[in-house]
């Protein structure tokens, strides 16, 4: 084994992130520069990412970054090796996927992947942001959601997000779950108006949980804006902490496949080979992948296609387990050579049970928002070992 490592036992928490430096999360026309060239964001309100996107995306992959795509817990696209930051911003924005520049980087939308139904209410959110000039001003950081129902959403801890409960939506704000609901036609504004109101009141701030005193003064004047309903109990929340992986049938014969990515990326040629699919696709809260609404003929083609190229449908795959940073030699800020590092643990007999992230510094970029065990980069090939939840 290549790493050493100072084992610790004591259960801690992740630290907030240093809020005396600016917000320098990447978008498409302020790239984030890296030892392997400058990184660029752009955003995928819900994931969603329509068929005919992907040709554009395989293309900006291979022409202007380094060949892979790389994808977050956000359901937003990295690419990373860019060289021409100028020309980036240009072709994305020629390519429709940056509607507003001074919106690009608050369009953060996570959604339920295996709810499609959500999608015109994912961009009804989106339009609303965009048609909200104060949102603009929101920090990076700043995170929607729309939750079917299943807590798939709710896991993640959005700062202005709804979950479906009957035919209303319950209000979940700094990723706590409210007494108020809202008609499904009035989300969007809703959400857009709650979070127009904290850009406003915010200061430093950069996600709504720093400042909770806040959020029973957002609740008085969405009262007093919309029609809303009190709950009397909170509905219990139904856990969803993983990702979506193989085959899940549908109705009617139909089938959507859930795949999981190696370290949070693909190669272009995956992209390309979506394109041809022609399927609608989701990037999840999890980093991977859900292709919607199959044929079985064409299902079982995808998946002899994809899985060649690294696509993991097997729900089974340790590899499911453990995630990285970018690591050496890509980042700068990183100790040690993070995905080597968590090959190598993979191929020791040694891997924790659970959930496996490996850090390459304290910024601990990547990491799950469940319990799992931490390795954290101290020097090259040196971990501390923590249980973190």
């Amino acid at each position: 084994m290549r790493f050493r490592t100072r084992m610790s036992t004591m259960t801690s928490l992740i630290s907030a992130p240093d809020r005396t430096r600016g917000d320098i999360c990447p978008g498409a026309f302020k790239l984030h520069h890296a030892t392997d060239g400058s990184i660029g964001r752009v955003r995928f309100p819900g994931g969603h990412v329509r068929p005919q996107q992907w040709a554009d995306i395989a293309r900006i992959a291979t022409e202007l970054g380094d060949g892979n795509i790389h994808v977050t817990t956000r359901g937003n696209m990295q690419f990373r090796g860019v060289t021409q930051d100028q020309e980036f911003g240009c072709v994305v924005t020629q390519a429709g996927f940056v509607p507003s520049q001074p919106h690009d980087k608050i369009r953060n939308i996570i959604a339920s992947p295996l709810s499609p139904e959500l999608w015109p209410l994912v961009d009804a959110l989106d339009a609303a942001l965009l048609a909200t000039d104060a949102t603009a001003g929101l920090s990076g950081r700043t995170l929607f959601g729309l939750d079917a129902g299943d807590g798939a959403i709710i896991s993640q801890e959005p700062d202005f997000a709804a979950r479906k409960v009957g035919d209303r939506y319950q209000l979940v704000l700094g990723g706590a779950p409210q007494h108020v609901t809202v008609s499904e036609a009035d989300v969007p504004e809703v959400l857009a108006f709650a979070a127009a109101w904290w850009q406003a009141h915010r200061g430093d701030a950069w996600r709504l949980h720093e400042t909770p005193e806040d959020i029973s003064l957002i609740l008085t004047d969405i009262a007093e804006a919309f029609a809303v309903e009190k709950l009397d109990e909170l509905p219990a929340v139904p856990e969803t902490t993983t990702a979506p992986i193989g085959w899940i049938d549908n109705d009617h014969g139909r089938v959507t496949l859930g795949a999981g990515l190696r370290f949070g990326f693909f190669p272009a040629s995956v992209a390309a080979m979506l394109a041809t699919l022609g399927a609608e696709t989701t990037i999840t809260p999890w980093a991977s992948l859900v292709i919607h609404d199959l044929d079985e003929s064409h299902a079982e083609a995808a998946i002899k296609a994809l899985a060649p190229l690294g696509l993991i449908f097997d729900a089974d795959s340790p590899w499911l387990r453990i995630t990285a940073c970018t690591g050496l030699p890509g980042c700068a800020k990183s100790k040690s050579h993070t995905h080597d590092d968590a090959v190598a643990l993979m191929n020791s007999d040694n891997i924790p049970d659970g959930l496996v992230h490996f850090s390459g510094c304290d910024r601990r970029c990547g990491h799950p928002r469940v319990a799992h065990t931490e390795y954290l980069a101290v020097a090259e090939g040196e971990y501390l070992i923590t249980h973190q939840r």
